[in-house]
């Protein structure tokens, strides 16, 4: 069988390199043997028999990994420790009481008062060491003289006589697993397998389990034969080829025959066998030979269909990534298409948004210098009506900026030395004036002024008829409809939504009114330069 393999192996399986190699089939012995199991029994205090029995540990033996399991505890004894402070207090007295005898004082401080205390002390102490704590789910066994006179359960346990004591205390409630290898066992064929069994056990009765199966090594040694005879017995009754069927049989036959080597002491609770196999490489080859051959088959075929499967997949593919390029061509042509349309629609708009724009341009700036021109005319106008109703006002500013402009240069004339007798008087102020150029004379004569009056109903009939226009001028201007491009539009040409918001821009009331303001302050500049 396995020639055969091997030769299909070689002809079909020769392109995937499929070769028959013993490395391809451990035993599960060699991946990692299943952990053993030991039971024993430890010597410890009361206080850590709880921890003791509720725990477990790992350790490495000769054959691999060991689980220890601690169903039983022996506590030791401590009635010297406990009685040690009253031996101690007892000898002190005795001595001190022989030291302070030659003085008198043993009476004082090793009277009876001090034994006393040393009695009541010491019946404290047998009381508190004759309390045992025997841990929840535990059997203690009390015994005395080595004979079990009481079996006791969880809680606390008084021994007031001092020949008693707690010999075992054994765990009746927790179910300990317990593996058991059989590394080599013959089959009905005779091939050598390997199985191992898997048990869950429980102690029913803790004095049976002490005195009848010989405690801790009592068990485990019967436990072991049990298992091994039991085990051996059924890989016998298996055919090699069907040694793999034991994993997950059915074992209550084998469990029952355990429980009633081992009752009433001890209930096994589960039995499995976890692993069951050949010893024997070479069997296990020929066992696997046909699933091989099989899975070759299915791996070849598979292998087929999946190369054509392939070939077909990439032919569909060719032929979707062509269309796909067609269709990717066709769309790059139409965008192509209407981003020329974008850029012939944006220049025209950007044209024609010039234009208007300097239309409305050269219409505010010829409707700003109209409007300065009026405000000039009304303000030169203003000014004469107010030089009509009181031109005695303007020759008193003329006579008092003359003052000031003599003060300014007073600092600056030459000095004056006057020449003869004290009977004649220097006019000060005509030298000054004639220094400065001034005269006597007035700004306007009584001609001018009556000129100026008489002009006073024109210019006055003037200014109202442009209060009007000058109250529209005041008025806030009409808000300018601009057209907002929509978003979509607005995003095709970055730079020409630019170049439209600065012509919006451009058009604004408050661009106008800027204009006009700086058209206004021209004119008042040069009105005050007419005016000096």
């Amino acid at each position: 069988m396995r020639q055969g393999v091997q030769e299909r192996f070689g002809g079909e399986g020769a392109d995937a390199g499929v070769t028959l190699d013993r490395r391809d089939f451990p035993a599960a012995r060699e991946e990692g043997s299943s952990p053993g199991t030991r039971i024993e029994a430890e010597h410890v205090s009361l206080d850590d028999a709880a921890e003791k029995l509720s725990g477990s540990r790992f350790e490495t033996g000769p054959g691999g990994p060991v689980h220890v399991i601690t169903p039983m505890v022996m506590p030791k004894g401590r009635k010297l420790r406990s009685m040690l402070l009253v031996i101690l207090l007892a000898v002190l007295g005795g001595i001190g009481a022989v030291v302070l005898l030659p003085f008198g004082l043993t009476d004082e401080v090793f009277g009876p008062h001090y034994w006393v205390l040393v009695v009541l002390l010491a019946a404290f102490m047998w009381w508190r060491q004759g309390m045992v704590m025997v841990p929840e789910g535990c059997t203690a066994l009390v015994s005395r003289f080595g004979k079990v006179e009481a079996e006791v359960g969880p809680g606390r346990v008084t021994l007031w006589n001092p020949w008693k004591r707690v010999s075992y205390i054994v765990n009746t409630t927790r179910e300990y697993p317990f593996n058991a290898p059989i590394r080599q066992a013959p089959t009905k064929s005779g091939v050598q397998a390997s199985v191992d069994l898997f048990l869950q056990f429980r102690i029913a009765n803790a004095r049976e389990f002490v005195f009848v199966l010989g405690a801790v090594n009592g068990f485990q040694d019967k436990l072991n034969n049990a298992v091994s005879e039991t085990t051996r017995s059924l890989i016998y009754e298996q055919e090699a080829s069907g040694i793999y069927d034991l994993v997950g049989e059915s074992t209550s036959r084998l469990l029952e025959q355990l429980n009633a080597q081992f009752a009433p002491a001890v209930e096994l609770t589960t039995a499995n066998i976890t692993h069951a196999e050949p010893s024997a490489q070479e069997y296990r080859m020929d066992l696997a030979a046909p699933e091989m051959l099989r899975v070759a088959k299915e791996a070849y075929t598979y292998d087929y269909e999946l190369n054509l499967k392939k070939e077909q997949n990439e032919g569909d593919l060719n032929r979707d990534l062509a269309s796909l390029n067609e269709n990717l061509s066709a769309i790059q042509a139409d965008i192509a298409r209407y981003q020329a349309q974008m850029d012939t629609a944006l220049e025209r708009e950007t044209n024609r948004a010039n234009a208007l724009a300097r239309q409305r341009f050269v219409e505010s700036e010829s409707t700003a210098n109209a409007n300065a021109a009026l405000l000039e005319a009304q303000a030169l106008d203003i000014r004469a009506l107010s030089a009509a109703l009181a031109p005695e006002i303007l020759d008193y500013r003329y006579q008092q900026d003359k003052l000031e402009k003599m003060e300014r240069l007073s600092g600056s004339l030459p000095q004056i030395v006057r020449v003869g007798e004290q009977s004649d008087g220097v006019d000060f102020l005509a030298i000054a004036g004639q220094l400065v150029g001034g005269h006597d004379e007035k700004l306007f004569s009584e001609e001018d002024m009556t000129a100026i009056r008489a002009r006073r109903a024109d210019i006055a009939e003037r200014v109202s008829a442009r209060e009007g226009e000058i109250e529209g001028l005041l008025q806030a201007p009409e808000q300018t409809e601009v057209e907002i491009l929509p978003a979509s539009e607005s995003q095709v040409d970055p730079e020409g939504e630019q170049r439209l918001d600065e012509i919006r821009q451009s058009v604004t009331d408050e661009r106008t009114a800027a204009q006009l303001a700086d058209l206004g302050g021209e004119s008042a500049t040069e009105e005050e330069a007419s005016d000096d």
